[in-house]
């Protein structure tokens, strides 16, 4: 990476999906700063490690939707969170918010996803604390990425935030950037600036990061049926699963911050 593109002048930075996040983390990392990575992915896998997490389950993040899950899995005495579309003939746990609490209580889950799954892996690789931020929590991070930035004064090379909307898939694989992810990440980046006023200022926030955060405050006000009304929340009511879509938009019901640690995603301070 150029360092034109690392946007190593400002604290919070942004970048989408796996490869510019990796390398942003891995420039900071190699520039000696401590880095926090945020993972967003509304529609649906931040979400579901939210809701999961809320109710006391470890999260084991997977990259990959093959039989190799299966496997990792059972190791951990896991359940497995199948495909939607294998989960509305046969029942089951899910990439669906709304499977996961209907569940109840489970002491592991694996959630396979080629998105949200593989930015995390990735970027705890690089040498990032990884959390999971969602519209559901994404004050209760704000506070926690506060916390965090203090608990970085006097480090030698001042800290990186890289917010990451992890967008979604064409099916050619490349990168689609999805509108639900940019709100998310910036209504965390709007959160934090706003917990850091009496310190922010131009080095805050690269102009990546504050444009995520002016597109949040478009919709901010009208959460539900923005989500509705986009192209990942269309796909998701028009394929029949409208209470995920309803579950992402619970704006600030979470005061649970879910922390990568040891390949797993549990509450912070559990």
């Amino acid at each position: 990476m150029q360092p034109w593109h690392s946007q190593d002048q400002h604290v919070v930075r942004l970048d989408w999906g796996p490869t510019a996040a990796g390398a942003l983390t891995a420039y900071a990392v190699a520039a000696g700063s401590p880095v926090c990575a945020v993972v967003v992915d509304v529609l649906s896998f931040t979400t579901c490690v939210s809701v999961a997490v809320d109710a006391g389950t470890t999260v084991h993040p997977y990259p990959w939707k093959d039989d190799s899950a299966t496997t990792f899995a059972a190791e951990r005495g896991a359940t497995l969170a199948v495909p939607r579309s294998r989960s509305r003939a046969g029942g089951g746990v899910s990439l669906s918010s709304s499977s996961i609490r209907a569940a109840g209580p489970l002491r592991d889950l694996v959630l396979p996803s080629p998105n949200g799954s593989t930015i995390a892996a990735r970027l705890a690789g690089a040498g990032a604390q990884v959390v999971a931020a969602s519209l559901r929590n994404r004050s209760a991070v704000a506070a926690w990425l506060v916390d965090w930035l203090d608990s970085t004064v006097g480090a030698a090379t001042a800290p990186a935030v890289v917010v990451v909307p992890a967008g979604e898939r064409w099916p050619d694989a490349s990168l689609r950037p999805a509108v639900e992810d940019l709100w998310g990440a910036g209504s965390v980046v709007a959160a934090l600036a706003g917990l850091l006023e009496h310190r922010a200022g131009p080095l805050l926030l690269s102009p990546e990061a504050e444009a995520a955060g002016t597109a949040w405050l478009t919709v901010e006000h009208r959460v539900d049926e923005a989500l509705e009304a986009c192209a990942s929340g269309r796909e998701l009511v028009e394929q029949g699963w409208p209470d995920d879509v309803a579950v992402a938009g619970e704006l600030d019901t979470s005061q649970v911050v879910p922390v990568l640690a040891d390949g797993a995603f549990t509450a912070y301070g559990r």
